[in-house]
């Protein structure tokens, strides 16, 4: 995590120092006047300053009152989902108080980091921290998932506070071993037993369709980041193309595009406009292979005479989803769809952060 240390006074200096030693990504900013050694001087107002580090870090550190922070902060803010991790420290030290989001920003997390680095008291106020519970939205942030809509953590880690029975339904099993016993929470094998067990609430852990007959104001769907895109396209494909298959057969089989983690296609489209962009709008990483690594890999489909005479591979889409999937299984084998040949691999639950 890109921390920004901000102290405006000597003995903030000092402190923020130690902090700056502790964390590896830290950066410290001192007032001027105080400024000394690494820090880096500032002579605006505290306001300016947070304005114009806000998008560079992932997290900042204040030591000084939390009044100033929470004025300087506040024009700021867009979503829990968007915004930084907010710490306050106080001049003296003797507390390190978790201010602005504390599960998906981290904030918790680096409120007790510097609690530990300072000899100060962390401060920790969200609820299910405090009631020693878990919570769903650090549930989605350890394990890399992604929330279809964040309204529902709210919805759904108050049925938890609140002692509500919760039915879940996780193939995965990874929502049992977080929770470790902890909570109201009913563990079903299909959703024909989850709408049966007639719970407050409902957790679903799918990169697919969404079981009707559930109440939506009720459920919380977290999309594991499983499913790898082989690519493979003409030269000069544009980016909508491509982005319009991706959708179409996505649709087609019931995939949630938030359950994406990658796109991968033969080293020869390193430069290939179309597909860079596609990968860019959709803030997706973008996964190359040799043709000698793409041929290694046993297909289903027939070899590709088009792709082996301009590329020396056999194939594109369906191995270099495979590879990218790390042992994963094919779900859609390759479709050739204009200029566009996808194919769409599951990762191995190994794969699966």
């Amino acid at each position: 995590m890109r921390v920004a240390i901000i102290a405006i006074t000597a003995n903030g200096a000092k402190l923020g120092a130690t902090l700056k030693s502790g964390l590896p990504l830290g950066s410290l900013f001192v007032l001027e006047k105080h400024a000394t050694g690494e820090a880096v001087p500032f002579a605006e107002r505290v306001p300016t300053l947070m304005a114009r580090l806000w998008t560079d870090f992932d997290g900042f550190v204040c030591i000084m009152a939390t009044g100033i922070v929470v004025r300087s902060i506040a024009p700021l803010l867009k979503g829990k989902d968007e915004d930084p991790a907010v710490v306050a420290i106080d001049d003296a030290g003797r507390f390190a108080v978790s201010l602005l989001s504390g599960h998906l920003g981290g904030a918790n997390a680096l409120a007790a980091s510097c609690a530990e680095l300072t000899g100060a008291t962390p401060v920790i106020t969200t609820a299910t921290d405090a009631n020693e519970l878990p919570s769903f939205d650090m549930l989605a942030k350890e394990n890399g998932w992604r929330i279809d809509d964040l309204s529902r953590v709210k919805v759904l880690n108050a049925l938890l506070l609140e002692g509500k029975r919760i039915v879940v339904l996780d193939p995965t099993g990874k929502v049992a071993d977080y929770c470790g016993g902890k909570g109201n929470l009913l563990f079903c094998r299909d959703a024909d037993d989850a709408l049966a067990a007639g719970a407050d609430g409902m957790v679903v852990v799918t990169s697919g369709a969404v079981p009707q007959g559930l109440d939506p104001s009720q459920t919380l769907v977290l999309r594991p980041a499983e499913l790898c895109l082989g690519i493979g396209c003409n030269r000069g494909t544009s980016a909508d193309e491509i982005e319009a298959v991706v959708e179409r057969h996505m649709a087609q089989l019931s995939l949630s595009l938030k359950s994406v983690l990658c796109l991968a296609s033969a080293e020869a489209k390193a430069d290939e406009e179309g597909l860079l962009a596609c990968a860019k709008r959709k803030g997706l990483p973008l996964l190359f292979f040799s043709s000698d690594e793409l041929n290694k890999v046993a297909v289903p489909s027939p070899p590709s005479e088009h792709a082996f005479a301009a590329i020396g591979a056999r194939g594109v889409a369906e191995p270099a989803a495979l590879l990218a999937s790390d042992g994963g299984s094919l779900i859609l084998k390759k479709v050739k769809d204009g200029n566009v040949t996808i194919a769409i691999a599951r990762c191995a639950l190994r794969c699966i952060s």
